[in-house]
C-alpha cells in the first residue's frame, strides 16, 4: 500500500518503531494472517482440484475462516470476553453449476430473532446448529431468477439429512427504488419442513446514505406457527475505513395470536483496522422484549474480527 494509505503524519514515515506490547501483539496478528490466510485458500483450491479431478482451479473460491473476540455489557451485568469462530468451505468445481459447501452453521436452523440480532450477540448466546455439508446446484429460471438446490447432511452422529431450495431476484422499480426478494423452502429429517419469504425495498436517500426496508415471514414447523420481522436499515460509508449502520426492528409471532415479541434499535460502527481482513465493531443496542414486559434492556458489544481467506466476497 502507498504511504498515503496510512494515518500517521509525514514526519513519522521513517521513524523507528517503539517497542511496546501493542507492537508485539500487532506483529503476531499480522504474521497469523499471512500464514493462515494463504493456507485457507490453498486448502480450498486443493479440495477443488481433488474432487473435480482436474488440474485447473476456478476463481471466486469463497472459503474462509473467521475468528472473533467480543465482549458484551448490559444493565447489571459485568462485561464478558467471548471468543467466536465461523468457517465456510465453498468449492466451485469444474462443473460451474455444482458446488460443495461446508459451513459451521445453517441459517435454516437459527431462529429468526437470533438471525436479525446476530451482531448484538456473543457466541455463547447463539444457537448451536452443528456444521453442515451439501452439494449445491446453481441454475437460472426465466429472467435472471437465481435458483439454488442443496442436498446434504448435518455433520453429527446421528447424521441429519436435509434438502433446501432458494430463489432470488432483483427489480429496478424506477431511477431511485429497487426491490429484492428471496424465497426459501427446506426440509430437515429431524426438524421437518420450513419456509421463508423475504422482501426488501431500498434506495439512496442522499448524502451518501442508503436505506432498506425489509420484511421476513418464516414458518416454524415444530411450533406450528409463523414468525416475522420488519426492519428499517440505514447505511453509510463514512470513509475508506469505516461505515455506520443504524437499524430499527420489530419481531413477532402468530401464536397465540399475531403479536410483537421484541422491538429493538441498534447502531453498528465498523472500522477496518488493517488491510481488508482485520475489523473492529462497536454496537450499542436497546431492546424491549415481551418476556420482560417490554422493559428496556441496553447492551454494548465490542468486537474484533479476523478473516483468513485468499478471496472473500463480503
Amino acid at each position: 500500500m502507498p504511504l498515503s494509505f496510512y494515518t500517521f503524519s509525514p514526519d513519522e514515515y521513517w521513524a523507528e518503531p517503539l517497542d511496546s506490547y501493542w507492537l508485539t501483539f500487532s506483529n503476531w496478528v499480522l504474521g497469523l494472517e499471512r500464514r493462515h490466510g494463504a493456507q485457507v485458500q490453498t486448502f480450498g483450491e486443493w479440495a477443488d482440484r481433488t474432487l473435480s479431478g482436474s488440474r485447473r482451479t476456478l476463481p471466486n473460491n469463497e472459503s474462509y475462516l473467521r475468528i472473533g473476540f467480543a465482549t458484551e455489557s448490559e444493565y447489571g451485568k459485568v462485561a464478558q470476553f467471548e471468543p467466536e469462530a465461523r468457517f465456510k468451505l465453498d468449492i466451485p468445481t469444474v462443473e460451474e453449476r455444482l458446488r460443495l459447501v461446508i459451513e459451521s452453521e445453517s441459517d435454516e436452523l437459527i431462529p429468526l430473532e437470533e438471525r436479525r440480532r446476530t451482531r448484538q450477540l456473543t457466541d455463547d448466546e447463539r444457537s448451536d446448529t452443528e456444521a453442515t455439508g451439501a452439494l449445491r446446484y446453481i441454475s437460472e429460471v426465466g429472467d435472471a431468477i437465481n435458483l439454488e438446490n442443496d442436498i446434504g447432511v448435518r455433520l453429527r452422529i446421528p447424521a441429519d439429512a436435509f434438502w433446501r431450495a432458494s430463489a432470488s431476484k432483483r427489480w429496478d422499480l424506477d431511477e431511485d427504488w429497487h426491490l429484492l426478494a428471496e424465497q426459501r423452502l427446506f426440509y430437515f429429517h429431524q426438524d421437518g419442513w420450513g419456509e421463508r419469504s423475504w422482501i426488501g425495498a431500498g434506495r439512496d436517500i442522499g448524502n451518501a446514505w442508503k436505506f432498506l426496508a425489509a420484511a421476513e415471514l418464516e414458518w416454524v414447523h415444530k411450533d406450528r406457527e409463523f414468525v416475522f420481522s420488519q426492519t428499517m436499515n440505514f447505511y453509510k460509508q463514512l470513509n475508506n475505513r469505516s461505515n455506520i449502520n443504524p437499524r430499527l426492528g420489530i419481531l413477532g409471532e402468530s401464536q397465540p395470536g399475531w403479536r410483537e415479541t421484541n422491538v429493538f434499535v441498534d447502531v453498528t460502527y465498523r472500522y477496518r483496522l488493517h488491510d481488508d481482513w482485520l475489523f473492529g465493531e462497536i454496537i450499542p443496542a436497546l431492546e424491549f422484549p415481551r418476556e420482560e414486559h417490554f422493559k428496556d434492556r441496553a447492551s454494548l458489544i465490542l468486537r474484533i474480527e479476523l478473516y483468513f481467506s485468499g478471496n472473500l466476497d463480503r
